[in-house]
């Protein structure tokens, strides 16, 4: 398996600036003759027993230059529940959680 990466943005409320700039990295990343299904970002609400949720935004192994961009983390691929697709296809869920 292919190491995945992670961000926590912190506080949902707070973290739309981070998140937006993280959109357009991986927007040019996954444009043009780079584009493929394995090129994929998504985003979920996690609260691991907190009061408030974090944001946590995942990156596919094929997104490494932009995970490692914004000092991502290494980690497992997440479960697919509850996650948003932030950038990439839409096939891109069936390719990478197959």
């Amino acid at each position: 398996m292919k190491t995945w990466f992670v961000s926590n943005l912190g506080d949902a409320m707070l973290a739309q600036d981070e998140l937006d700039y993280i959109r357009s990295l991986a927007s040019a990343a996954c444009s043009g003759s780079d584009a493929s299904a394995a090129k994929a970002v998504f985003m979920r609400h996690e609260s691991e027993g907190q009061l408030h949720c974090d944001l946590k935004v995942y990156f596919s192994p094929a997104m490494i230059d932009t995970a490692q961009q914004v000092d991502a983390t290494p980690c497992n691929r997440p479960s697919p529940e509850g996650l948003g697709l932030l950038v990439g296809e839409e096939s891109s869920r069936e390719k990478l959680f197959e």
